[in-house]
């Protein structure tokens, strides 16, 4: 088959176009390691892009000198793993009963849900509510508040709607009750949703901060890597020197001490890697749990 002169004209613009735009989605990436990698003092000249002017890793050594370091980075995987599964299967059932079409006041359940995405009580009844639960200064402060999001669910019980109804109905017809055919039929048939919602449930665990500051005493027992990370930062950025951050800062060899800048961007790197390292193993679920539904016949 010839391709005319005008169709390979437009595969080459649409090639170009397709590596501009790639290159400005990977670029910030490039650009917040080459800082983190350089020089504090010399970072502060700015002009630094693809690549360290001049390459340190003193932000790095101050960050994983941190004696709480290891214990938040155990917070915070068990966190992510245990607040991920309850959050998914606390979802999965939520959005199994709102795809009923036949439910009982659906619309108002639907509705409370949808609700949530844009209204909240605030940070101080949230709380106030908090301590008087008992979740304060507990770990299950980072699962319970925060069991199921009005996103999730929405597109969970989507997919959920799309599927084959008959097979649903023939299996009540046999005599199987709704939770086994929510494990034995429904979840089996929801892989690309369910790796979709857990992804998006695993990045908010693993990225959360602000719940160890509000919820937590400042003792460490409960600090997650975070929480870790922006207290390093924010140490750092206010240049209040208390004694741990002054020893860690004494503790750098020769003139070569991290500026707030430089410190930031490797916070950055520090908390994006992990994320980075297991999403290309559920991009495909992802893009497809995210597209499903969208097309109609």
């Amino acid at each position: 088959m010839l391709i005319s002169r005008g169709e390979k004209t437009f595969h080459v613009l649409n090639a170009i176009i397709l590596l501009l735009l790639s290159f400005t989605v990977i670029y910030p990436f490039i650009n917040i390691f080459a800082i983190s990698f350089n020089d504090g003092q010399d970072a502060m000249i700015k002009g630094i892009y693809l690549w360290p002017r001049k390459f340190s890793i003193a932000a790095y050594e101050l960050i994983f000198k941190e004696p709480l370091l290891a214990h938040s980075a155990y917070v915070s995987v068990l966190r992510t793993v245990l607040g991920t599964i309850v959050n998914l299967a606390s979802t999965a059932v939520i959005a199994y009963v709102l795809s009923n079409r036949q439910l009982l006041f659906r619309r108002t359940f639907i509705f409370l849900y949808v609700f949530t995405m844009y209204f909240n009580g605030g940070i101080i009844p949230e709380f106030l509510l908090i301590r008087s639960l008992g979740l304060y200064d507990n770990f299950a402060v980072y699962i319970l508040p925060g069991l199921v999001a009005a996103m999730p669910i929405m597109i969970m019980r989507q997919f959920f709607e799309d599927l084959p109804q008959a097979l649903l109905e023939s299996a009540r017809i046999d005599g199987a009750s709704e939770i086994r055919i929510l494990m034995r039929i429904v979840i089996p048939m929801a892989a690309p949703v369910m790796a979709t919602v857990a992804l998006m449930y695993a990045v908010g665990h693993w990225t959360s901060w602000n719940d160890t500051y509000f919820y937590t005493k400042n003792d460490g027992k409960l600090a997650t890597l975070q929480g870790i990370l922006v207290k390093i930062l924010m140490e750092s950025q206010a240049q209040s020197m208390s004694s741990n951050y002054s020893a860690l800062m004494d503790s750098m060899r020769g003139e070569n001490k991290p500026t707030s800048e430089v410190i930031k961007m490797a916070t950055i790197v520090v908390t994006t890697v992990p994320v980075l390292c297991v999403y290309p193993f559920l991009q495909k679920y992802f893009v497809s749990g995210m597209t499903m539904g969208a097309v109609k016949e």
